[in-house]
């Protein structure tokens, strides 16, 4: 998806890895997106330059995912807003 790698669970896209490398894309809760955008190397997903997509999209660039407990932090991050989606269900 988007020229990347992407992960999915309970078929629900919760991540993508940029093809070319230095970014990852994440989806979270949109009641959590403005406190996840305050997170140190998060930022508003774009499709395409200036072109938002929306609230529980989130690019986090690479420089911030440096150590394990970046990655966990976000993996949780969209694990939760899985485990919402899919009790909906």
């Amino acid at each position: 998806m988007f020229g990347g790698l992407a992960f999915m669970v309970d078929e629900k896209m919760v991540a993508c890895v940029s093809g070319g490398g230095g970014a990852l894309l994440v989806r979270v809760s949109r009641s959590r997106d403005a406190e996840y955008l305050e997170v140190a190397g998060a930022r508003r997903a774009e499709m395409g330059k200036g072109r938002s997509m929306g609230e529980g999209w989130i690019t986090i660039d690479e420089a911030a995912l440096t150590e394990d407990r970046h990655l966990h932090f976000w993996i949780d991050a969209v694990l939760e807003y899985n485990a919402e989606k899919t009790a909906k269900r």
